[in-house]
């Protein structure tokens, strides 16, 4: 038996970041094609990792929106991520409500903000085979032709790749990838203690990765023709190879022996040659040992000559604080660097000097480094600087954001050009909790002067990202105003936090300079006026991240009245802690059901306008504002009874629907035409104009002469046109005459011969601007006259609605645009067939598809649906959807480029600036093929159509929202966000016959479908967040969530919080045996833990329960155990386990807690239905920390240290010991089925145990004899009864062990096999085990699904292939994807898998199946599909299907 594992959600939050000019809309600004716009303009690119993720956005600068008729507390309501407030909103003087005044202030005003902000708008993401341990831009020679910089991605097995951005396919490429596992400092490596850092020279000159054993791997860049000179290389060869030979610095031998335990480096500016901070700890000591050791840590500053290999020290500064960890380096223009410790900032110059700032009391305590003199307001300071970041905003000025996300301004504040001191200022805001943060340059400005500030990006891991804008403007102040050098170096005009739920912005000012200059004469004298620069912080933009998954459950909800599974993570970390929900598919609730409409057949929603006669007068009625458009008609068709029935219904006066017409036929599209004022009705005979009271105003039938010609299959309406085709695959297009409301039938002699063939077509709106028409430059005067006939186009329609243009597909795989009303043809592609990664205009004429004879049959590559629509959130995009008849849907999006290639004789002079590159791709259940015989009445009737349909929907008034919408037996919504990438979830329905929106009742977030439960309204639920892989719901609680459970029997959620205490010691009589003797020195803190209790909706707290002060809880579980109380003598519990700290100098204790809930009388001021407590059973103290809980036939199973016991719960008020069993060194893991019982062990591995009634004892079966951390430990097992015991470890890696006593390596069963091993990338603390059943599967042992939620917020599901064959096929070509593949940065995926194991001769890599790698077959073009399959005996199809039966969720 083998296991797939395969990722659910990739890794959330943002680890490394790099900011650079890596697309070429960030060199020549211009994000549309509409040039008469000032907003939006791109700014650069940011890089965004974690793990083994990367992700691309574009920085756009546009115009901030001004919020009219709102006040700052309705700011508070709007969604997460979805505006961005810039400027301060404020009530004017003369009443006239609230207005952006940072629209209009000028800069010197008191609170001057700017009239732009800058957002994230989401470009490509990609999967890597290999964990990211550091970004950054360089510079290589190609730069100065492009403009555009490079990206050096290093990785965690020691390899830096150098990626590019290639323009034609619209992709990163990789130009070359350096090496360096095979060094000899890599063959010690400990992955858990050393973590690589990558730092790049200011000008580009080299990159340096940081190597274990105080090693240094330099990749030198060239920069100019000169260095290619001298190396003797031609210039072309410097362009594919822009580097030279990397090397390795040793450390103590190349530099000093003294430089030992790296503990951060950076490259410094200004310098000739490259230069290098180097800063470390020769001799490494902790608190414990100050005595002995202080002030370990050492500064070196030496040069790195790429030539000649020397590297000379040019400044040492020994004798620095222990707790140094961070470097930032100066300007050019102030020198020096300022180095972060936990208790102090410390600015070193180029000679040596030291200047130091204090910022708690405990620095003077554990350095004896000289500190600056603290004013009377500063000595009060107490600040903890650990894991703290910087970055300078000014020359002079940088920012420090603590742990806890508050934003504090630093001054260097100089006396000619030595510094004096540091200067700190209160703290002007609370932001994201940040791992890292980023500088970014502004550049130009929208008007063409430069830009007065800079961006700064906040990345975190454990929550949002954000991006925050500083703006520097001049102040008037009074002239008596104090501002000596005593004045505080930051003020806080509006101290409030950058709460990134809220959008709330942040304001506040850093004071740089004060000059005096003359102002104007007031009453005959002179009066003086001062000015200062001050810093202005804004908010612009955020990503949204939920952090690492702590723990998971599952629990049962309701999505209306249809109950669901939900996957409850605890996410996060402190304030940005809480829940994140996830289902399967994107939940949606039933708001009422339209039986009497129908619509199994089709649906549609129309806003026409209904005339109302009053007076004798026709007026239009109205509904909400004018500027919003509401549905007022539905149009649905039926199959039965035979030919069809469609229905015509209104909304009535009660809230309902009813039937206004009824015709015996079956309607194939309907929408509203002639500027919302009449219907357009198609049927499978005939094209018709209805009045709006559904009265017919024009009918054309479809006759060629007086012969009748075959139905109409398909139609495609697009205001003033329609599309019809046929089912012999003809075609016929109709345009409509506004002025007199008749359609008639458009000339299509430039689209060549009448019977003509066409498999797929459809209209398309272009609002984006990317369709813009280009003409040969080479092309005569004459050739010309055709891009000056498409321009009346513009007035064809209205401005709101763009251009629009006609797609169609010819059977053979041909795909056209046209442009209307004059039809000529500016783009064709021949290859959609085998679904490539991009499509480009092959500059063909119209091709040729003429009826065939016999008949063409259809085949599995033939198009089925074809569809153009924009995806997308605030500026969608334009995307292709393609669906063939094998079921493979591929969805393309449309690329605007700035010069096509053109052939040397086009056929045609005319073309489209676009190119379609892959998104996505994902595959359905083929399409059965049509037999010839005619089917019969009810087969017809039960024929599940499979058809993409555009929507826009508004989930709330703030937003809008784009994409498509697949019927059939596969339901599936395709959304875009503007900062997440393509995502196609499926829909919880099994059959979708047709869909629709519809706005009838004054919602803008409805939809109408047909599924296998009928017709209804429904909408999506609200707060839901389609972005991640599955959609999910985020439950902000400002505090840590370490546990989480589910507790069936009432339908709640148990979880455990942790939050920070003090914490101090006390003597047997009880007194404090140490107290802060100073203002600036604090108690340390500890752990303590709460019970909360919530409903399934998390809509409040229902109760809880708070441990001790020193107490933290370790396991959490719902437990089923004997009881008296209940007539099957089982209920369900909640049992808890916790660890109790006292201090360094005595052992740790636990207890074990057994909880109740019950269900109490709920508070009549509170509008509660039913209210539940926590009612505490009985409390077991224990002589040790209780790690591990589970339960086992009716009894309790925890861990005491090294010990496990079996209790019973006693008269519902003791615990009961029966059973014990002495065990490894310390109990991780607990996980029981039925009587058998796995233990984990932090070094002696796994223990599988079985338990015994009669008489009471646990009996080991087996165990694993190689140490091992094990992390957790689970059960696997598949549908044929086979079973693994599946580990995980502290580095991520998953194991697959087997109990076997006929193997004779098992010593007759006493030890555990180990099969396979896996590199999982990430460790990983929460698991879920779910039963799956597969479609027609009546066995009575379902198979298991082990759900595995990292620490850097992914998960994977490990699934058992118990089909031999399919685990065959899919273990060949996994090989051949790995070696016939072109994978990201050069990786190697098959290398990244395996572990080393020192007691093996060969890996034990097979046994679990690389989803992540089988996921990019499905991304292939087909003929690419076609020949990795070849060698291994199988068919593509097969491999999908393959593929299809074990992906998903649960």
């Amino acid at each position: 038996m083998q296991a797939l594992r395969y990722e659910l959600l990739s890794p959330s939050g943002a680890e490394y970041a790099a900011s650079l000019k890596l697309l070429p809309s960030t060199v020549n600004r211009r994000r549309s094609r509409d040039a008469g716009e000032d907003f939006p303009k791109a700014v650069c690119n940011v890089v965004v990792a974690r793990s083994n993720w990367l992700r691309i956005y574009e920085i756009v600068e546009e115009s901030a929106p001004v919020q009219l008729g709102q006040g700052r507390g309705n700011w508070s309501r709007m969604r997460r991520d979805t505006e961005a407030v810039e400027g301060e909103v404020e009530m004017d003087t003369q009443g006239e409500g609230f207005v952006n005044m940072g629209a209009v202030k000028s800069a010197s005003a008191m609170n001057p903000t700017s009239a732009t902000t800058f957002r994230f708008y989401f470009i490509r993401e990609y999967r890597l085979h290999g964990n990211v341990t550091g970004i950054e831009a360089v510079k290589i020679v190609s730069t100065a032709e492009d403009n555009l910089d490079r990206l050096v991605v290093s990785f965690k097995d020691a390899k830096v790749a150098l990626l590019e951005w290639s323009i034609p396919v619209h992709d990163l490429i990789t130009v070359s990838i350096h090496t360096y596992e095979r060094a000899p400092q890599m063959a010690s490596l400990d992955p858990v203690a050393f973590k690589g850092v990558l730092r790049v020279d200011p000008n580009s000159r080299c990159a340096a990765l940081l190597l274990p054993r105080d090693a240094l791997a330099v990749l030198p860049f060239y920069q100019s023709q000169a260095d290619l000179d001298l190396m003797d290389l031609d210039q072309s060869l410097g362009k594919e190879i822009p580097y030279s030979p990397s090397f390795i610095i040793d450390f103590p031998d190349d530099v000093d022996i003294r430089v030992r335990n790296i503990v951060d480096f950076a490259f410094l500016p200004g310098f000739n040659n490259p230069t290098v901070a180097l800063l470390f700890q020769t001799q490494q000591t902790w608190t414990g040992r100050l005595k002995e050791y202080k002030d370990t840590c050492h500064l070196f500053i030496f040069t790195l000559d790429l030539v000649t290999r020397k590297y000379p020290i040019i400044t040492a500064v020994e004798n620095l604080p222990h707790d140094c960890f961070s470097i930032l380096p100066c300007s050019s223009s102030l020198g020096g660097t300022v180095i972060l410790s936990c208790n102090a900032l410390i600015y070193v110059d180029q000679a040596s000097r030291k200047t130091a700032l204090p910022v708690n009391g405990w620095a003077a305590r554990v350095s004896d480094m000289p500190m600056q003199a603290l004013r009377t307001e500063e000595e009060e300071r107490d600040l903890n600087l650990e894991g703290a970041c910087a970055a300078f905003v000014d020359e002079r000025t940088f920012f420090v954001i603590a742990l806890d996300g508050m934003i504090y301004p630093v001054e260097i504040v100089m006396d000619g050009k030595i510094v004096t001191r540091l200067s700190m200022g209160a703290a002007m805001s609370q932001t994201t909790i940040p791992v890292f943060v980023k500088s970014i340059s502004i550049g130009i400005s929208g008007n063409g002067e430069r830009a007065q500030g800079d961006l700064l990006f906040l990345g975190s891991t454990v929550g949002p990202s954000v991006l925050l804008k500083t703006t520097r403007t001049e102040e008037e102040v009074p002239k008596d105003v104090k501002q000596d050098g005593t004045s505080p170096a930051a003020v806080a005009d509006f101290p409030q936090a950058i709460d990134i739920d809220d959008e709330d912005d942040i304001y506040a000012d850093v004071i740089k300079e004060t000059q005096t200059v003359p102002s104007h004469l007031s009453n005959g004298h002179l009066s003086n006026v001062e000015t200062r620069t001050i810093i202005h912080l804004s908010l612009c933009d955020s990503l949204f991240a939920y952090g690492s998954i702590n723990d998971m459950a599952f629990a049962l909800t309701r999505n209306g009245d249809r109950p669901a599974a939900e996957l409850v993570a605890a996410t996060g970390y402190g304030k940005l802690g809480g829940f994140t929900l996830f289902q399967r598919n994107l939940p949606t609730r039933t708001k009422r059901k339209l039986h009497v409409v129908g619509g199994a057949r089709g649906v549609w929603s129309l806003p026409v306008r209904q005339p109302l006669n009053f007076s004798g007068s026709s007026t239009e009625r109205t509904r909400g504002s004018a500027s919003e458009i509401f549905d007022t008609i539905i149009v649905s068709t039926d199959a039965n009874p035979s030919p069809g029935l469609t229905r015509f219904a209104l909304r009535t006066s009660r809230n309902d629907v009813a039937i206004t017409t009824r015709r015996t036929e079956t309607t194939i599209g309907a929408a509203s035409f002639f500027q919302r004022t009449a219907i357009l009705h198609v049927t499978t005979d005939l094209v018709r104009v209805l009045e709006p009271d559904c009265s017919e105003r024009q009918c054309i039938k479809d006759m060629d002469g007086v012969v009748k010609r075959p139905k109409i299959r398909y139609c495609c309406i697009s205001d003033p046109f329609v599309l019809i085709i046929r089912e012999d695959d003809s075609l016929g297009l109709f345009v409509g005459d506004a002025e007199r409301g008749r359609i008639r039938r458009k000339d299509m002699t430039p689209m060549g011969e009448k019977v003509s063939r066409y498999s797929a077509g459809c209209f398309f709106s272009d609002q984006s601007g990317i369709f813009e028409l280009h003409t040969n430059p080479k092309s005569t005067a004459s050739d010309n006259k055709q891009k000056g006939a498409t321009a009346s186009l513009e007035s064809a329609v209205d401005a709101q609605r763009g251009t629009q243009w006609l797609i169609l597909c010819r059977p053979q795989g041909v795909i056209e645009i046209w442009t209307l009303p004059k039809l000529s043809i500016v783009y064709s592609t021949s290859i959609i067939k085998d679904l490539p990664s991009v499509l480009s205009d092959s500059f063909d004429p119209p091709a040729v598809s003429l009826p065939e004879d016999p008949p063409r049959k259809p085949q599995e590559l033939d198009v089925d649906q074809l569809q153009f629509a924009p995806i997308g959130g605030a500026s969608p995009q334009p995307h292709l959807i393609v669906l063939l008849r094998c079921g493979q849907m591929a969805i393309y999006q449309g690329v605007a480029i700035e010069k096509p290639e053109w052939p040397e004789s086009p056929p045609r002079n005319t073309t489209l600036q676009v190119n379609f590159v892959r998104m996505a791709s994902r595959s359905f259940e083929p399409r059965q093929n049509e037999t010839t015989e005619k089917s019969s009445l009810i087969s017809e009737q039960k024929r599940i159509f499979r058809n993409l349909v555009t929507f826009t929907t508004s989930p709330t008034p703030e937003s809008t929202l784009s994409g498509v919408f697949v019927t059939g037996d596969q339901p599936s919504w395709i959304v875009c966000t503007d900062k997440e990438g393509l995502r196609i979830h499926s829909c919880g329905y099994q059959v979708v016959n047709s869909f629709t929106t519809c706005s009838v009742w004054d919602s803008k977030g409805d939809f109408l479908m047909h599924t296998d439960e009928g017709p209804c309204l429904l909408e999506w639920m609200p707060d839901m967040n389609l972005g991640t892989k599955m959609p999910s719901r985020s439950v902000p609680q400002p505090r840590t969530y370490t546990n989480v459970t589910f507790d069936a029997t009432t339908g709640l959620v148990v979880a455990a919080s942790s939050i920070h205490n003090l914490f101090t010691l006390f003597d047997e009589d009880g007194n404090k045996l140490w107290e802060p003797d100073a203002p600036n020195v604090n108690y340390p803190q500890s752990e303590m833990s709460t019970l909360e209790l919530f409903p399934s909706d998390f809509s409040c707290v229902m109760d809880g329960y708070e441990f001790q002060p020193n107490e933290f809880v370790n396991g959490l579980e719902c437990i089923q155990l004997e009881t008296q109380s209940t007539e099957s003598g089982m209920k369900d519990f909640i049992a808890v386990g916790t660890t109790v700290n006292r201090g360094e100098d005595l052992a740790v204790k636990g207890a074990t807690y057994v909880f109740d809930i019950v269900e109490v009388v709920p508070d009549p001021e509170k509008a509660q239905t039913r209210c539940f407590k926590l009612r505490m059973l009985c409390k077991d103290d224990a002589k040790g920390p209780v790690t591990a809980l589970c339960g086992m036939n009716g009894y309790l199973v925890s861990s005491m240290g090294q010990k496990i016991f079996v209790r019973a719960l006693d008269l519902d008020e003791r615990l009961v010991g029966v059973a014990f069993l002495d065990v490894g060194i310390y109990v991780t893991s607990l996980r029981s089925i039925k009587n058998l019982l796995l233990v984990g062990d932090a070094v002696k591995s796994v223990w599988f145990v079985a338990f015994q009634e009669d008489p009471f004892k646990l009996v080991v079966i087996a165990k694993d004899i190689q140490p091992l951390c094990v992390a957790t430990s689970d059960f696997l097992f598949a549908s044929s009864g086979l079973f693994y015991i599946v580990l995980s470890d502290e580095e991520g890696i998953v194991r697959l062990l087997e109990y076997d006593p006929l193997d004779p390596e098992s010593r007759n069963g006493q030890y555990l096999l180990r099969r396979t091993e896996f590199h999982g990338q990430m460790e990983s603390h929460a698991t879920a085990l779910v039963a799956r059943r597969l479609p027609g599967d009546e066995g009575l042992v379902p198979e298991a699904r082990l759900l595995s939620g990292a620490a850097d917020g992914s998960m994977y599901a490990l699934t058992p292939v118990d089909s031999e064959e399919a685990a065959k096929r899919l273990q060949l070509l996994q090989g051949q994807l790995s070696r016939n593949m072109q994978h990201v940065a050069g990786l190697n995926p098959r290398a990244f898998r395996i572990v080393r194991n020192e007691s093996v001769s060969r890996p034990l890599s097979k046994g679990i199946l690389d989803g992540n790698l089988l996921a990019a077959f499905e991304e292939l073009p087909i003929p690419r599909q076609n020949e990795i399959t070849r060698p291994i005996g199988t068919e593509r199809l097969t491999v999908l299907k393959d593929w299809m039966s074990l992906s998903g969720p649960w």
